[in-house]
């Protein structure tokens, strides 16, 4: 059993929760170190710590950590959230020019078959995607619109790991978050030996969920007009990659775990592709 050590990590992805059972994690946090190793890091409660504590994608930590010994996969680790200090953040001015030389350490592919082959042949269990095109964003109703009394006792049971938050407090933290009562999936085609092949993933990162509850807020019923158009707008000139990321339960299940979205190089050619809603 490795022993904890001080690790300097780099956020890449934080997801929304989802405790479809008692066996899923109720969210992940991902990263890459300094060293250019990726990292997923858990537990860590939904409402994010102390103040002072709280982090987001493309900012810098430094925290103890040990490898998970129940969590056979190898980037899997023991986070001690009450050992965490947060800082610079990578902003992506100069067309993200700061950012993408630690896009370019994460494990990359072109073919989401290819990252299942990988992780049979290597373990590997978070991989950076590039797919060839997207063709659609799928939004269908949540089994239930709201928590169930076993997932708001496993939200319970995750926010009070770590002794940060009372049993009261944990409570009032779990009544907060609203479960969004939509799955979202992306579409998308790869470039196989065998011709183009149409893969579907679900989208669990956090800012796909916030975007969400923003557009409900701003928009009510209307919410999913302006939410389609801020996907459609922002990402088919970008230079779209999806940090996916499998379940300890079920490995060949893979989710989205983070959509990062830089923009196209001058030396890139050839389009994306349109994306169709």
């Amino acid at each position: 059993m490795e022993k904890r050590r001080r690790e300097r990590i780099l956020i890449l992805a934080k997801t929304y929760p989802s405790p479809s059972s008692k066996y899923s994690e109720t969210s992940c946090v991902a990263g890459i170190t300094d060293k250019g190793v990726m990292r997923r890091l858990f537990p860590v409660p939904f409402r994010l710590i102390e103040r002072g504590q709280q982090f987001k994608k493309w900012q810098w930590i430094e925290t103890l950590i040990e490898k998970a010994p129940a969590d056979h996969r190898r980037e899997s680790h023991k986070i001690y959230v009450d050992t965490i200090s947060c800082h610079e953040t990578i902003e992506p001015k100069r067309n993200w020019t700061d950012r993408l030389p630690w896009i370019d350490k994460i494990p990359s592919f072109t073919n989401f078959g290819e990252i299942e082959a990988s992780r049979l042949a290597h373990g590997t269990t978070l991989a950076l995607l590039r797919p060839k095109q997207l063709v659609e964003l799928l939004i269908t109703d949540a089994d239930s619109p709201d928590w169930t009394d076993e997932e708001k006792a496993i939200l319970l049971k995750d926010e009070m790991q770590g002794n940060l938050f009372t049993e009261e407090e944990a409570r009032q933290h779990v009544k907060e978050l609203r479960k969004v009562p939509y799955n979202f999936h992306y579409r998308y085609v790869c470039d196989t030996p065998d011709g183009e092949k149409a893969f579907q993933h679900k989208i669990v990162d956090w800012e796909a969920g916030m975007l969400f509850w923003n557009c409900r807020t701003s928009h009510g019923k209307g919410w999913e007009i302006p939410f389609r158009a801020k996907l459609g707008e922002q990402l088919p000139g970008k230079d779209l990659m999806f940090l996916m990321g499998n379940q300890h339960r079920f490995p060949h299940q893979w989710l989205i775990i983070s959509v990062i979205y830089p923009p196209k190089q001058k030396s890139e050619e050839s389009p994306q592709g349109s994306f169709q809603f």
